[in-house]
């Protein structure tokens, strides 16, 4: 075996969820020589759809319309919570950036500045969510203000009914239409793919024909609906592309994951930030990560062994829970994977669930992570910091409960915003100027 590549960088981030993607990009346009190293992950399971915040507290299922007024109702009663860490001000920075981000690089979004929006899903229920791509928002649109609406379903594509959508929010958007069309040239196929769909639809000549199997639908209609297929690299410019040859408004519904809608927040990502410059080592693990002698980090990673030894000032843990890798349990307890750091949660694997699995409260363990300071440095079990350069970001820290509070993405870019504060900050603590690739 060769010697691995050496790479030397002011901040290494381990993990390609949201977190991780998003403390590169806000790494690198602070100047810091970056290196994201991970894995596909979450990230291709996602929606598209940027919550902020939507529940809170729990017990009450209380949602909100307006997602800043939970922030602050939030962060009074969980002091802990990692949005407690920084100021509306700061989380409001950090989806600005990230959002022009993904404007420059295909991806538009939409929303209300202050209000959360509802959004109709695959199987007919509506999510609460703050920023959503443009290319759902005229579901918003459309159902606030109750418009004729036709839902579009493709034959062969499962986990999408159009009609078992209709019939779930026939209460809250009554009148709904549907129907069933055959994707163009697919007529012997047992079953089709989002993701297919949606590369074919990148190819003009494809959406001519795919508008012209939409026609004999569109009529009386103020907008139709379509599964989550308008294209991966540019679907503003497929859907406008489709409208202009319809004369409707056309709006997608995310489908079953994996869609077409991780997929684009991934190449999205992976282009956007390459062009930033950081160096991606996407398809690696973390072998081994230690303290060297200079007060930083040695850390060994690649695709089947280590093929890179990084140099890094800083390292930023956006590695996720059990799904991602960054927490594992057994028998004993929950540990942190890379670091072996202390994990704050109960303290007997009896106390990790309550009784009842639907508990409006969630379970304990689901608000085990790792505690930081004010900086996000990780904290050792004597309450300081474990390392003066060792950050974490993302749904691996302790006291939240993302998924029944829906605010996974917020909390991830948020977090990824204030451990990359923390970590400009160290840097520019050490006195020597940051270096750059």
């Amino acid at each position: 075996m060769t010697d691995p590549a050496r790479i030397a960088c002011d901040v290494c981030v381990v993990g390609s969820g949201m977190a991780g993607m998003s403390a590169a990009l806000f790494a690198a346009n602070r100047g810091l020589a970056t290196v994201l190293v991970g894995r596909t992950g979450e990230i291709i399971f996602a929606t598209g759809l940027l919550d902020l915040l939507g529940v809170h507290p729990l017990e009450e299922g209380k949602t909100w319309s307006d997602p800043w007024a939970g922030v602050a109702a939030l962060v009074k009663d969980l002091p802990r919570h990692p949005y407690a860490r920084l100021a509306a001000g700061e989380i409001r920075a950090a989806f600005d950036e990230l959002l022009r981000f993904f404007e420059a690089n295909g991806l538009a979004y939409a929303g209300h500045p202050e209000r959360n929006v509802a959004v109709p899903t695959a199987v007919g229920t509506l999510k609460t969510t703050y920023r959503v791509p443009r290319t759902m928002w005229q579901a918003v649109a459309a159902r606030e203000r109750r418009a004729s609406c036709r839902l579009v379903d493709i034959q062969g594509l499962k986990g999408f009914s159009a009609r078992q959508i209709a019939d779930t929010l026939g209460p809250v958007w009554p009148g709904l239409q549907t129907a069933r069309v055959v994707y163009p040239d697919t007529h012997a196929a047992s079953e089709v793919f989002a993701e297919r769909l949606a590369r074919s639809l990148e190819l003009d000549r494809n959406r001519g024909k795919f508008a012209e199997a939409l026609a004999p639908h569109v009529k009386g209609v103020d907008a139709v609906g379509l599964p989550a297929i308008l294209g991966i690299s540019r679907p503003v410019h497929v859907m406008q592309d489709i409208e202009r040859r319809l004369g409707v408004a056309l709006f997608e519904i995310p489908t079953m994951p994996p869609g077409a809608t991780g997929l684009r927040l991934k190449e999205a990502f992976e282009s956007g930030l390459g062009d930033c410059g950081v160096r991606l080592l996407l398809e690696n693990r973390v072998f081994r990560a230690v303290d060297d002698s200079s007060g930083g980090f040695l850390i060994e990673a690649g695709r089947s062994d280590a093929e890179h030894l990084i140099a890094a000032t800083s390292v930023i843990l956006a590695t996720g829970r059990f799904m991602g890798g960054g927490l594992q349990a057994d028998r004993r307890g929950v540990r942190e994977s890379l670091f072996d750091l202390p994990v704050h949660q109960p303290e007997g694997r009896d106390g990790w669930h309550r009784q009842d699995f639907l508990d409006p409260k969630g379970h304990p363990v689901n608000r085990a992570g790792l505690e930081i300071d004010d900086s996000f440095r990780v904290l050792a079990a004597s309450g300081r910091p474990a390392h003066a350069h060792l950050f974490a970001a993302g749904s691996i820290l302790a006291h939240q409960d993302w998924i029944r509070m829906k605010c996974g993405a917020g909390l991830a870019i948020a977090t990824a915003y204030g451990a990359v504060q923390g970590a400009v900050k160290a840097l520019k603590a050490q006195g020597p100027p940051l270096r750059r690739f």
